[in-house]
């Protein structure tokens, strides 16, 4: 009997957890349309499939280079999950809460304080970033731009200061030191 209440109760917890947009992944399938987001900002593709009664889940397309804006795709099923950086990828009622994984804040711009920037077109990951900014004792904090936001490539800036972080859906940043 034990069992069966720790069973129960785990099950209404995970009933309750809130469902949560996933950064870095697809959702492919099951599309019945598609439209463009110039400001770029997943939370618009999100808050559209709230609206939508058929709308089952959402996937938003980051711009490939600076001429071109974002594209959010509605669903009419729940394809499952596929990790591509791409995208970030929900169900109805997620909303775009992105993950905090260790020093990286997605959607966080840390605008000011630059003392370099550069392209990154080889492997355009934050972690690129980040590790320039960790291997420069100047570098207090960091930010990288995905391709299509300040140019063709991905570009990372470091950062002399801390500042303010700013919610901006072009941007993952993070503090070294």
């Amino acid at each position: 009997m034990r069992g069966f209440r720790l069973l129960v109760g785990a099950l209404l917890f995970l009933a309750a957890a809130p469902a949560m947009a996933q950064t870095g992944f697809d959702r492919r399938g099951g599309d019945y349309t598609n439209f463009q987001i110039r400001n770029a900002d997943p939370e618009v593709c999100s808050a559209r499939c709230d609206r939508d009664s058929r709308c089952r889940a959402w996937s938003f397309v980051y711009p490939a280079n600076e001429r071109t804006v974002g594209v959010c795709w509605l669903k009419s099923q729940v394809p499952p999950r596929t990790e591509d950086k791409c995208c970030v990828s929900g169900v109805r009622g997620a909303g775009v809460i992105e993950p905090r994984l260790g020093a990286m804040e997605f959607s966080i711009d840390r605008t000011g304080g630059d003392y370099r920037n550069f392209d990154i077109k080889t492997n355009p990951a934050p972690e690129a970033c980040k590790t320039e900014c960790e291997n420069d004792n100047r570098c207090r904090a960091w930010t990288f731009a995905r391709p299509g936001y300040t140019g063709p490539s991905a570009r990372c800036f470091l950062k002399s200061e801390i500042k303010r972080p700013r919610a901006k859906p072009c941007c993952i940043s993070g503090v070294v030191r």
